[in-house]
């Protein structure tokens, strides 16, 4: 575990699970949902997993692209379709390491037909982190591309989120898009102001997001804001109002974009080429008792 701090702020890193993000604290407070420490619980117990060399779900068996087919297969126990890239199921080496930075890369990433190298950057500071997330094409052939991050925010009766974004991507029973374009939404969504999460599971990707996101906590969890770059895509999932947890993830691309008309959100690398987003999570004073009417 790399442990970086900042002031009051404390963030650790678990190289060995995907590079990803195990905790996250403001003072005493937890930004993310906590790690229990568990490492037989899997990759998705931690505070924030790095998606790549794309987000969600594939279907079909995989895609077609340039005119050849390519095969993708079930990658995570439980899931008929492979999902979430293979970057967070990966040792990551650390590169560089410091009081309050990090850099780990990953040289060895391959799932189907994609090979390819990733780095993640995490900068802390005492009010925010900063995680940003590379990945190169080290393959033959141009593919198509994509990235994000996973993170598990705590969930309480108080925990209240907005965004804006301009249409919806409703799911079907085994969590593909239920339409082939997004459904238009009016006044920004659901959470154009700030809204609480729906008692009932929800699952969806949003489209022409802005990259900003607030949410309002209770007295148990850090308020954030969340600003991404490169990330067009914001998928909201939470179980019900009975988990302790749900997740807000900036991604490039919505759910199964490689078999989407024109696929959107991703990015086509040529070999050698790299394509890079980013996370800020921004805490303190002023975001934690904002007015209720704020505007993003």
């Amino acid at each position: 575990m790399i442990t970086l701090a900042a002031g009051t702020a404390k963030a650790e890193i678990a190289p060995q699970i995907g590079g990803g993000l195990a905790n996250l604290w403001a003072g005493d407070l937890p930004v993310l949902r906590p790690w229990s420490g568990d490492v037989s619980a899997g990759p998705f117990a931690l505070a924030c997993n790095l998606l790549v060399p794309f987000s969600n779900r594939i279907s079909r068996g995989g895609f077609a692209f340039d005119g050849h087919d390519h095969a993708v297969l079930p990658n995570a126990s439980g899931e008929p379709y492979p999902i979430h890239g293979d970057g967070f199921q990966r040792a990551w080496d650390v590169a560089d390491n410091s009081a309050a930075a990090a850099r780990l890369i990953l040289t060895d990433g391959g799932i189907g037909p994609f090979c390819y190298g990733a780095e993640v950057i995490y900068e802390l500071t005492a009010r925010s982190l900063e995680t940003r997330l590379s990945v190169t094409n080290r393959g033959e052939v141009p593919l198509p591309f994509g990235l994000g991050l996973h993170p598990w925010f705590p969930r309480s009766p108080a925990t209240r989120l907005q965004f804006k974004a301009t249409g919806v991507w409703p799911e079907t029973p085994d969590h593909l898009p239920a339409t082939l374009q997004p459904q238009p939404l009016d006044d920004h969504g659901p959470w154009g102001d700030l809204a609480p999460l729906p008692e009932g599971w929800i699952n969806a990707g949003f489209s022409g997001w802005d990259g900003h996101a607030r949410i309002r906590q209770g007295r148990d969890a850090a308020s954030v804001r969340l600003t991404a770059k490169n990330l067009g895509t914001a998928l909201v999932y939470a179980p019900s109002a009975s988990a302790d947890f749900f997740c807000f993830e900036p991604v490039s691309h919505p759910v199964d974009a490689h078999n989407l008309p024109s696929q959107p959100g991703l990015l086509r690398l040529a070999p050698a080429e790299t394509l890079t987003a980013s996370m800020t999570l921004t805490w303190g004073h002023s975001i934690s008792t904002p007015q209720p009417s704020e505007v993003l």
